[in-house]
């Protein structure tokens, strides 16, 4: 009897320890579940906020620095020296802004309309290609602030010359992205569609576009950003309104902080501009996982 209650009560102790050792094991899992979710917020935190933390320190380190080393604000303004004069002549710079933003919204769209039915010739035509990329190479290879002028001779002083250096200098990346895009589908799924009876009209639209969005819409980035450089490229050599005429002026009359605020201005509006096409991306195109 007395060895029966021994045997009990070790089996309740083992009971009682193997349930203290169960329970420590799941609190540890629990601790290490938080601290990793922890460490992903913390980490996920950094990554989307990391761009606008190492502009602050940027910033930060331009506007201490610049009084601290004796540089005047003729040579060099302070950017809160930029900033007020953004907000002081704010009226002055919208007006210019409209006429850049029109040039480049129209040159980056002429680049898509012309850019994307010739990729798609391209993609279709081997002979059409072997025809056209060494003229869209050479093309490419030209100095654009070369065909300013001759494009001023042409098409005057108006929008023409500046929509135009804006669609010349963006609608090379549409056509490569695009092409490259349609050539990285798989060969074998096009050959399963086509096995199932899919006409290539469905092959395009249900296949290969969904395929080639990412790399469209990485060309669409490339060539809204070089839009902007093109537009004020052909607003320096004749123009009468915009934001390199405006960013002229005031190097002319040595106004440096206009002049740098005019330069913020349109990285401001390039930066507005990629990122609107990043949202419209994100709202038509799938994601591909980072190979990381």
């Amino acid at each position: 009897m007395a060895r029966l209650e021994m045997t009990v009560t070790l089996c309740s102790e083992a009971t009682v320890a193997s349930t203290d050792f169960v329970s420590a094991g799941e609190a540890q899992r629990e601790q290490g579940k938080s601290m990793s979710g922890r460490k992903r917020a913390r980490g996920s935190w950094l990554d989307r906020y990391s761009a606008l933390l190492v502009a602050a320190a940027l910033i930060a380190a331009w506007q201490i620095l610049v009084p601290l080393s004796g540089i005047s604000e003729f040579v060099l303004p302070t950017p809160l020296a930029i900033a007020k004069r953004i907000v002081k002549d704010l009226p002055l710079l919208s007006t210019h802004i409209y006429v850049t933003l029109f040039e480049v919204i129209f040159g980056f769209a002429t680049g898509v309309l012309v850019g994307i039915p010739l990729a798609l010739a391209i993609f279709y035509s081997k002979a059409f290609e072997r025809a056209i990329y060494p003229i869209l190479v050479g093309l490419q290879t030209v100095p654009k602030v070369s065909l300013a002028p001759i494009l001023v001779l042409y098409l005057g002083y108006g929008w023409a010359p500046k929509i135009v250096l804006a669609f010349l200098i963006s609608f090379f990346p549409i056509v490569i992205s695009t092409v490259v895009g349609l050539q990285s589908l798989d060969k074998n799924l096009v050959n399963l569609v086509r096995s199932m009876g899919a006409s290539e009209w469905q092959t395009f639209f249900k296949l290969r576009l969904p395929a080639a969005l990412p790399n469209i819409f990485g060309g669409f980035k490339v060539a809204i950003s070089l839009a902007v450089i093109g537009a004020v490229i052909g607003e320096y050599v004749a123009a009468e309104r915009g934001l390199g005429y405006l960013q002229l002026q005031a190097n002319s009359q040595f106004d440096t902080t206009l002049n740098f605020a005019t330069v913020v201005t349109i990285s401001i509006l390039g930066v507005m501009l990629y990122f609107i096409i990043d949202v419209i991306e994100a709202r038509v195109s799938y994601r591909r996982d980072a190979a990381k």
